[in-house]
């Protein structure tokens, strides 16, 4: 009887080792055919990231391939210009030579005032910025694929189960959000009984106009000022946390209204705050100096006139909305020789060297109009006018590296000027009084410049793209 009762635990024991059996034998089929699977999903991965980088490669080549083609374009087109001039130059010299061979002084003297006048003419148009290239040879062409190359180098298996969590979503904190201008500046942080580690953050802004977002922070900081938004306009803004284990849910969605018509610092949202469209109150260590001023309505800034390009400015300028912002110039980004005076709306320098200062505003998108008053203007110096980049050398006239498109008038004539090349020589200049707009129309991409509300040559720059700053350079010699 004790035996018998053994061999039927023993029995037990043994049909549940063959069920056992079965069920490993099973596992190593299931194996074979999940590794299939799985070498067939990571080959399908790794051959789309290659095919991206393919096709990357390819825009890329294409944008050098348009720099080269444009480079060639710029150079020919000086070479066949300074071959014309040149031809006609050199004809002109060898004709006045024959004259000065003349023997009869009554048959020279007839012609020799009319030769003497188109010598100088001839001399005053290689001017300024004639033998000067108007492109480099080098391309300003940089490929960054460190990061690329470091997350290719990190690419690696993510355990299916993971130890720690992914972040909880951030906190946006609404009463260190504000928006001055067309910049916002967001704040956010993490649950305060949060315990997770998190890495970084992720913020994403719409395009004001209810499109799809876009990442514009990426970082471990808990504030960040985004510049260059449309006035008058709504963002919505989002901000996510990641860390090794994943990406946490977005927070709640902050509404944000850039500058219209107010008067005061604060900027205050109408909305009710189950819709996170608090009142947004602004910080004062982000907070600028700029003065704002009622907007009013739209308006041409220039006489319908006759000539074509006057035409074209004028339709240009009848399309501005009703948004706009006063700006000063900017102490802070400026160099150490400027002057200012009448709320920094006002500007010289106390050097005569050429001085770059810039205003407080940077535009990337829209239409924008701006004029400035020449209030001295002494012994004829030739000040820039135009807009550049934030990091434009501020020790030199503006124009003169690749971060500024600019216009230098003197007292008789202009040129436009960009990385040093001096371009379309037009004859009428400044005096004291004078008044010099700047139409930047960032959806054509094109620089345009007047004096005294009349166009001042044709579009002076295109394709025109990124963050631009209202700039001027002037000496000591001129107050603007």
């Amino acid at each position: 009887s004790q035996l018998s009762q053994a061999l039927n635990g023993l029995s037990d024991r043994a049909k549940e080792a063959k069920e056992f059996l079965v069920q490993l034998r099973n596992m190593v089929q299931q194996i074979q055919e999940n590794s299939v699977e799985f070498e067939a999903c990571l080959v399908a991965q790794c051959d789309a990231l290659i095919d991206a980088l393919n096709r990357r490669k390819a825009q890329l080549l294409s944008r050098v391939n348009k720099e080269h083609e444009h480079k060639l374009k710029v150079v020919r087109d000086q070479i066949s210009h300074c071959t014309v001039k040149l031809r006609q130059t050199t004809g002109l010299m060898e004709y006045c030579l024959e004259v000065i061979k003349e023997n009869d002084p009554s048959g020279f003297l007839q012609i020799s005032d009319a030769l003497i006048r188109r010598v100088h003419l001839t001399e005053d148009q290689w001017g300024k910025g004639t033998l000067t290239p108007r492109m480099t040879t080098d391309f300003d062409l940089n490929l960054d694929n460190a990061p690329l190359l470091q997350s290719i180098h990190q690419l690696d298996f993510v355990q299916m189960k993971v130890s720690s969590p992914v972040p909880a979503p951030p906190i946006l904190q609404l009463e260190e959000c504000c928006t001055h201008n067309n910049s916002a500046t967001l704040s956010w942080k993490q649950p305060p009984l949060s315990t997770v580690q998190v890495e970084g953050y992720i913020l994403e802004l719409d395009d004001g106009n209810g499109g799809q977002f876009r990442e514009v922070y990426v970082g471990k900081e808990t504030m960040c000022t985004v510049d260059g938004l449309h006035f008058n306009s709504t963002y919505s803004a989002r901000v996510k946390a990641f860390n090794k284990s994943g990406v946490s849910p977005y927070s709640k969605t902050l509404v944000l209204q850039t500058s219209e018509d107010t008067q005061s610092e604060e900027q205050t949202l109408p909305f009710p705050v189950p819709l996170e469209r608090s009142q947004l109150r602004r910080m004062s260590p982000f907070s600028s100096t700029l003065n704002l001023q009622p907007s009013f309505s739209g308006r041409s800034y220039f006489e319908l006139r006759s000539s074509a390009h006057q035409l074209s400015l004028h339709s240009s300028l009848q399309s501005l909305n009703s948004a706009v912002a006063w700006f000063s110039f900017d102490p802070a980004s400026a160099h150490a020789d400027i002057i200012f005076s009448n709320d920094n709306l006002t500007v010289t320098c106390n050097s005569y060297d050429d001085r770059v200062v810039l205003g407080k505003t940077g535009f990337s998108k829209g239409l924008h109009y701006w004029e400035l008053s020449i209030d001295r203007y002494d012994n004829h110096p030739d000040p820039a006018f135009g807009v550049a980049r934030i990091d434009v050398l501020k020790d030199a006239m503006l124009g003169k590296d690749d971060k500024a498109w600019a216009m230098y008038v003197d007292n008789n004539r202009s040129w436009f000027m960009h990385n040093n090349s001096h371009t379309n020589r037009t004859e009428g200049g400044i005096t004291k009084g004078a008044t010099v707009g700047v139409l930047l129309d960032l959806t054509r991409r094109t620089l345009t410049f007047s004096i005294n509300e009349d166009q001042q040559g044709p579009v002076a720059f295109e394709n025109l793209e990124g963050l631009f700053f209202p700039a001027v350079s002037p000496n000591r010699n001129v107050q603007v």
